[in-house]
């Protein structure tokens, strides 16, 4: 049965109601109450395009405009545009968006350029600021400030976690003869050497039908696990002192080499391979391993299946096969995600941020994480708690307690001002490691890029950016 969105929203709006009773100070409840007063108003917000904007439209927005009369027009634009057309806007002062979904590592390019309305004095005055201390540390810590300012509230709890073959980890014939060949026991790789033996092991025993692993290889996904694994391995993108791009350190080196020698294991083709061509490997048995964003786990599971926003999901071959775990080195990469700002340009302020304080709370963002089609990850205490969600599915206590570690332990994308330049020059040099260029010298060229890309930018005024980044917690891993 297919799942109807009306349906589904009248019932979360019943049940909210009756839990808005019982919780008469949440601060889902305070934000409704408040917001009332703005009834007829209409706000705008910018959604990534896809799959992301069905909670607004189909979900939230009505249930917001039930509750309090305030409609809610959702624009979509692709993610490699949602920078632009938010500049643009503010450069025009148009007041086009009241609320923006910010990629967190150009949430300061986006506060210093003044398209960002500082949040702490409605946090403060609707009482939000202890109920953002049950946001996961990784994502309270990095994603909502600038400077120490409060621009967005963490929405959306993204990271690349590894997923793996249960049966074919368990298997005692599979076990005893990768202790026999390596002298330690099969399990998921806690080392990037663990992973290329374990991916070499699979591949040799079981290729063609079944390869070890298949990754993340198309440029622009590629680039986030050289970032994630680059500083596991100790690499540091800058010199704290002189802003000298550093990414062409011998560590570099070692893991362009190790990420190309990697690909020879995996199916043909792997190079190109985005998060659909992964994903469907994993879901059809092709691959043994692969590390990729939350929806991975659910959809392999087969939850959500059924429902009309999901009918293009291949059928999953692997239902209750599927292990969690973190990636090696044990710190996923928080690869782009999403925070809920106000624009500085809003015409509609105080009604915007009310929206986001109801979306963000704990009671209404444990069901809006729920939602098998939208794309928005857990992020909190009480959704990794849920009895409601660790029942979704057989292993779906497994699967919530593996993204509870990355909330802990992930790190952060490099944030700079301009940063999406920096990391095109990271695509770019990808792309040539995979034609078979020597990875030495892309990567001195890569490092020359940064360093012109700084200077145009300004080094002092980069500095302050970069700094401001790397003191954050998640940043690089704890020494």
């Amino acid at each position: 049965m297919r799942t109807s969105f009306a349906v589904a929203t009248a019932t979360a709006v019943i049940s909210w109601l009756g839990a808005s009773a019982a919780l008469a100070e949440s601060a889902a409840d305070r934000a409704v109450e408040a917001a009332k007063k703005y009834s007829g108003t209409t706000i705008t917000v910018l959604y990534e395009a896809g799959l992301q904007p069905l909670d607004p439209k189909n979900f939230s927005g009505p249930m917001w405009e039930k509750l309090t009369g305030i409609k809610v027009n959702v624009v979509e634009a692709p993610i490699d545009q949602i920078f632009t057309k938010t500049m643009l806007a503010h450069k025009a002062g148009t007041g086009a968006y009241d609320i923006l979904n910010v990629i967190p590592n150009q949430m300061p390019d986006l506060a210093f350029s003044g398209a960002l309305e500082p949040l702490d004095a409605y946090v403060d005055k609707y009482g939000y600021r202890k109920e953002l201390e049950t946001i996961a540390p990784v994502f309270r810590d990095n994603w909502m400030k600038v400077e120490g300012k409060i621009y967005g509230l963490p929405d959306d709890g993204d990271a690349l976690i590894l997923y793996y073959r249960k049966d074919v980890f368990d298997n005692a014939d599979n076990k005893a003869a990768f202790k026999a060949k390596y002298g330690y026991d099969l399990a998921p790789p806690k080392t990037w050497k663990q992973f290329y033996e374990i991916t070499q092991f699979i591949t040799e025993k079981f290729g063609p039908t079944m390869y070890g692993a298949g990754m993340l290889r198309q440029p622009g996904n590629a680039q986030y696990m050289f970032q994630e694994r680059f500083r596991v391995e100790g690499g540091k993108f800058f010199d704290p002192e002189t802003m000298k791009a550093t990414v062409n350190s011998p560590i570099g080196v070692k893991v362009f080499e190790a990420m190309r020698a990697e690909n020879k294991l995996m199916p043909p083709g792997v190079e190109q391979w985005g998060f659909i061509e992964a994903f469907n490997a994993f879901l059809s048995g092709q691959i043994a391993m692969t590390i990729s964003w939350p929806p991975v786990g659910r959809w392999a599971a087969g939850y959500g299946k059924g429902t009309e926003a999901l009918s293009w999901i291949p059928e999953t071959k692997v239902v209750d096969k599927v292990g969690y775990a973190l990636p090696p080195g044990g710190h996923p990469e928080l690869a782009v995600g999403f925070s809920l700002s106000v624009s500085a340009d809003s015409k509609n302020k105080e009604a915007a941020y009310l929206f986001m304080q109801w979306l963000n709370s704990e009671d209404i963002s444990v069901q809006r994480v729920q939602l098998p089609y939208t794309l928005r990850d857990p992020f909190r205490a009480n959704h990794y708690s849920s009895a409601e969600y660790r029942g979704r599915w057989k292993d779906a206590p497994a699967y919530l307690d593996t993204l509870k570690l990355a909330g802990e332990t992930g790190m952060l994308d490099l944030s700079l001002i301009q940063t999406d330049r920096y990391e095109e020059a990271l695509r770019q040099a990808i792309s040539r490691l995979w034609a078979g260029e020597d990875a030495k010298k892309i990567l001195d060229d890569l490092a020359a890029q940064w360093d012109q890309l700084t200077d145009r930018i300004g080094r002092d005024k980069q500095k302050r950016a970069y700094l401001d980044w790397s003191k954050k917690p998640n940043a690089y891993p704890a020494p």
